[in-house]
């Protein structure tokens, strides 16, 4: 919110610099609103009333909407595969298949044909369970 200073004098100056700090004294030295609607709130029960009695009935409406919590982003990740027939084509190894590598891999090629070498290495993949012992209790 950019604001024209260039036509102020320093008398105007002045008193737009006072004006705004005292603005921001009041602002930052009360309590949210949020707090002081809960201490009100409570007195009010004490006393054996609603906020809607006292205030009327847009007392309850006037509560403001919860935050929506966002998505936390993931951490950029440099490309582990490239298709060596367009450069500009890679892949970091998350999410789906990028079609480009879908459809080489469908052809036969292997997706370790694509990783970038010097920088990236194939992810194992989990061991089948398959070589474990198991306890079994006999009766």
């Amino acid at each position: 919110m950019p604001i024209d200073l260039t036509p102020l004098n320093l008398r105007e100056l002045d008193t737009l610099i006072r004006a705004a700090k005292d603005r921001y004294r009041t602002l930052t030295g009360r309590a949210p609103a949020e707090k002081v609607r809960r201490m009100l709130a409570a007195e009010a029960r004490r006393a054996g009333y609603t906020l809607e009695e006292i205030f009327g009935p847009e007392a309850d409406v006037a509560r403001p909407a919860p935050k929506a919590r966002g998505r936390r982003k993931r951490a950029k990740v440099e490309p582990k595969y490239r298709d060596p027939d367009n450069r500009r084509n890679t892949w970091t190894g998350r999410g789906r298949m990028p079609l480009w590598l879908a459809a080489k891999t469908r052809h036969g090629r292997s997706i370790a044909d694509f990783l970038i070498p010097g920088v990236a290495r194939l992810t194992p993949k989990a061991q089948p369970a398959t070589g474990r012992r198991r306890l079994v209790k006999r009766r």
